[in-house]
């Protein structure tokens, strides 16, 4: 039986695989090397995506907010508006849409109030819309939800169209189909890998039929459906973020292959498949359970061992994989080398200002909050949109008034809110 070669784990490790067991001087160093990543000119990129994907992530929701965009090659002065209400007439997802956002409550956190959620939720239901209207060759798919919540908790609406459109035309490309076959491509990767990895389970799981629809729910939410905790599905975000399309079919396989425990670095829940009846519809109920107490920093270091001694254009070779192009795939090294060269917020904000007051010799501008909206929206917020006083008066009693104040500065999620880090 082949395996694969194990690496010493970190010391930082906590039994969790939590983030925060990072020592002290390796999160200050890791804070100084993202925020002088983020200022050079231009911006380290491969410093960006090695923080990214390293043990702990991005290490705050703060941090989230400037990374994440840099890694999506997003300009945060030139997000797209807030939708207006005719993003939702005649679309023919809208229906189903609101059905899966409804059913999406487990994704908010515990204790946050109903009235904040549901403005949230109905944001959720226009940025969907938003970036299905903005590309009609994407087609929704249940789960896509589970991707745009995640965003526009960590960042807000505006920068969540943007990131969301980003990633439905490049990562998430494959599962926008108009069929399943492409999502179907991309599963088959799993199993040559779990053949490179462990013959005996690959036979195994061959025997029983299982497929690998039990790995659906992770690959096209990038495991925030499955995922009750929700730091730990914001520090596989930083991962995936900083990754190939693919990886998420490679962690899929090391949660296969890996022990729900830590402290054993034996291929434990391989044997508890192997002990399963080989019927396939056990083992795939056993699958599909992933556990809750998985050691993540491990799962994402073996992860990327699997990528490196076995990279999809090794896998892509076998026969059941060579009849079918991938998109996401087929696209990202151009995808890459597109985030390499952009410049450093500072210089961005710059531009915009000098841009802007380029502009004014030629029209002034509109005052005040409603400058950052478009007409329609300025005419809403004069008038006072109910969907916005939901979301002050939720976050007034959730967080108290000096919050409150700080809330309505950047209730726009302008460029002032994303640049607060230090």
């Amino acid at each position: 039986m082949k395996r694969l070669k194990r690496k010493k784990l970190n010391a930082g490790v906590g039994v969790n695989g939590s983030v925060t067991r990072e020592p002290d001087c390796g999160r200050k160093q890791k804070l100084v090397e993202i925020h002088q990543a983020l200022i050079s000119d231009p911006v380290d990129i491969e410093t960006l995506r090695r923080a990214a994907a390293s043990q702990g992530g991005l290490l705050t929701d703060e941090l989230r907010r400037k990374v994440w965009p840099k890694l999506l090659n997003i300009n945060v002065y030139e997000l797209p508006y807030k939708p207006g209400r005719d993003v939702r007439e005649n679309h023919k997802d809208y229906n189903q849409v609101v059905l899966d956002v409804r059913r999406s409550m487990k994704r908010f956190p515990k204790g946050m109030p109903a009235s904040e959620r549901a403005v949230l939720q109905e944001q959720m239901i226009d940025i969907i819309l938003e970036v299905l209207k903005r590309t009609p060759q994407l087609h929704y798919y249940q789960g896509y939800h589970d991707v745009a919540v995640t965003l526009l908790l960590v960042v807000g609406e505006r920068m969540a169209i943007a990131m969301l459109d980003t990633l439905s035309n490049h990562h998430l490309r494959d599962f926008m189909d108009p069929t399943m076959d492409s999502t179907k491509h991309i599963l088959n990767y799993l199993m040559p890998i779990l053949e490179q990895v462990d013959t005996e389970l690959h036979d195994f799981m061959i025997r029983a039929e299982v497929g690998t629809i039990f790995a659906l729910s992770w690959l096209i939410t990038w495991y925030g459906h499955v995922l009750s905790d929700f730091k730990h599905t914001m520090r596989l975000y930083d991962f995936f973020l900083a990754s190939h399309p693919l990886m998420p079919i490679y962690l899929a396989a090391t949660c296969v292959l890996t022990p729900s425990s830590p402290a054993q670095i034996v291929l434990h829940r391989e044997k508890e498949v192997k002990k399963t009846e080989c019927d396939m519809a056990m083992v795939h109920h056993l699958l599909s359970r992933i556990p809750q107490d998985l050691p993540y920093e491990l799962l994402i270091g073996r992860a990327e061992e699997l990528f490196d001694q076995y990279p999809p254009s090794l896998l892509a070779k076998r026969a059941a994989l060579q009849s079918r192009k991938s998109l996401s795939i087929s696209t990202f090294q151009a995808f890459q080398f597109s985030t390499l060269h952009q410049r450093p917020d500072s210089v961005l904000q710059r531009l915009t200002k000098a841009k802007g007051s380029s502009n004014s010799r030629h029209a002034p501008p509109p005052s005040g909050q409603e400058a950052a909206l478009p007409r329609d929206r300025a005419q809403l917020w004069g008038k006072g949109n109910r969907l916005v006083k939901m979301a002050v008066w939720g976050l007034s009693a959730t967080l108290g008034a000096a919050v409150f104040a700080v809330a309505q500065t950047a209730m726009d999620w302008g460029p002032e809110a994303l640049l607060q880090l230090f």
